[in-house]
């Protein structure tokens, strides 16, 4: 049968950073918080004293990145949450307080790589307490015109969760390009973490007169025009357009609250159809099986 890692994980110490909005623009500061086994990963706004959960049920917008809120208080959001869930995600740390001061996450160098080296330099600490994971036992489909995103179940001889992911831009930099992975966490750093977000030049008037992307620029995000990309430094990978979208992918699905064991498969898809993806899949009961894995003897003498 399908596993995944037995053990819950969260951090050894606290570690911090600041950074910018990526919409609103503002200084925020972020800090990743030891919590204790069995707590989740969940966000707090320090300014509004308010926790949010880092759950699919809290997400309240997913217009060019994923929002959670408390729907009991409104105005405590929190913004592109998607790449600090990635993170946590692709390292496999399932405890975790995430403490800021504003209404996003900072956007850093649009990446995950940052969040991984500071998770990392904080360590991640292995409890006795067993994992929760989620199952996926028959497929489930979300689609809207060419896009789509399904979860699949495991095959019989697979492990963990595996992803795939096709996108198909007018943009000559960008076209059609497809990536695929088997999640762990040497697989994510090296080969997703460092895919930065990306926009269309003619988009970026109308992102600031909408009141977003204000603390964008060409350190925090990789900017196409047409067949060019306008970073000096060009990309760090042939293919990072769809590597980020699949970064993406990993964090707006790390919102199922435990690691998921299956296959995922998408098209062209967003944040809105993930968190759809999500909704689906916990509609009905007979798609999935969570359970807690057994921990092995040699875990509990050591």
């Amino acid at each position: 049968m399908p596993r995944a890692d037995d053990t819950r994980r969260g951090l050894k110490s606290v570690i911090s950073c600041e950074g910018f909005g990526l919409h609103g623009g503002a200084a925020v500061h972020l800090r990743f918080v030891p919590a204790a086994p069995g707590s989740g990963i969940v966000f707090r706004r320090t300014d509004l004293d308010a926790t949010i959960p880092a759950r699919h049920d809290f997400v309240a917008d997913t217009r060019l990145c994923t929002v959670l809120a408390d729907p009991r208080h409104p105005e405590a959001r929190i913004g592109t949450v998607e790449h600090v869930m990635a993170s946590l995600a692709g390292l496999g740390i399932d405890d975790v307080l995430i403490e800021v001061d504003g209404p996003e996450v900072p956007i850093l160098d649009g990446s995950a790589a940052e969040f991984v080296f500071l998770l990392t330099c904080a360590g991640i600490a292995e409890s006795e307490a067993p994992r929760e994971v989620i199952e996926i036992l028959r497929p489930v489909r979300i689609a809207d015109g060419a896009a789509f995103a399904e979860l699949r179940p495991a095959g019989p001889d697979a492990e963990g969760f595996a992803l795939a992911l096709d996108i198909d831009f007018p943009a000559r930099a960008i076209g059609r390009q497809a990536f695929s992975l088997d999640l762990s966490p040497a697989r994510f750093t090296e080969d997703l973490s460092r895919a930065r977000t990306f926009t269309m030049k003619d988009e970026i008037d109308a992102l600031h007169e909408a009141g977003l992307a204000r603390g964008g620029s060409l350190a925090n995000a990789v900017v196409v025009d047409g067949g060019r990309v306008l970073n000096p430094e060009g990309l760090r990978y042939p293919d990072e357009f769809v590597r980020h979208k699949l970064l993406d992918v990993v964090g707006d699905l790390a919102l199922a609250g435990a690691p998921i064991i299956g296959r995922f498969v998408g098209a062209r898809t967003g944040h809105r159809l993930n968190n759809l993806l999500l909704r689906a899949l916990f509609a009905d009961p007979a798609n999935y099986r969570r359970f807690e894995t057994t921990i092995p003897e040699f875990a509990a003498v050591a």
